[in-house]
């Protein structure tokens, strides 16, 4: 089993922006990635200020569970194989493993979890000061948004040096829901 606490802060971004960021810092190379958010029909999770995906990367799948901690979340990440993501995707077959068992901590029914749907990010990552620095093209459910996030272990000064740099590139602070929040709030608004 993987776990780590997720510290990050976020950033929504216009499109001008998000080209500024990659002028800035010559990104290229952006990378494809495929979030499959899940929850049970009556949002057991949701309600308990959790969330579960599969990412797809690189030909891989990796389930998570995201849960609140008392500073950032609590991250649990299961490598599972394509045909077991696929099951999981297309049959709600919920994977054998740790988050299995979280899941059921929870008081949560295995079962009872089925896909919403699909966010897809391009990506471009690399280190910046204490932490890694993350811009993102998103789209979804017939919309898209940019993003610029900044992942770090250390939150009181992961948040000057986000600060700064958003102050430097003279971009808004705007405030930012996670991905799956913004997903959720598209499906159910339509």
């Amino acid at each position: 089993m993987n776990q780590h606490i997720e510290i990050e802060f976020k950033n929504l971004l216009s499109e001008k922006e998000f080209r500024q960021l990659i002028e800035y810092f010559g990104a290229s190379n952006f990378k494809t990635q495929k979030n499959h958010y899940f929850d049970t029909l009556g949002f057991s999770l949701k309600q308990q200020d959790s969330a579960l995906r599969i990412r797809e990367k690189n030909g891989r799948y990796e389930l998570t569970l995201k849960q609140p901690a008392t500073e950032g979340l609590l991250e649990t990440n299961q490598d599972i194989p394509e045909e077991t993501a696929f099951g999981f995707l297309k049959h709600n077959i919920f994977p054998d493993g740790e988050i299995r068992h979280l899941i059921l901590e929870c008081g949560i029914d295995p079962k009872d979890f089925a896909c919403f749907g699909t966010l897809k990010t391009d990506r471009f990552e690399f280190p910046y000061k204490e932490g890694l620095l993350v811009l993102d093209h998103s789209s979804y459910l017939n919309q898209e948004d940019f993003e610029l996030e900044y992942e770090v272990s250390d939150a009181k000064a992961g948040k000057k040096n986000f600060l700064t740099l958003l102050e430097t590139l003279q971009i808004p602070v705007r405030e930012t829901e996670n991905k799956v929040k913004r997903f959720y709030r598209a499906k159910f608004q339509k």
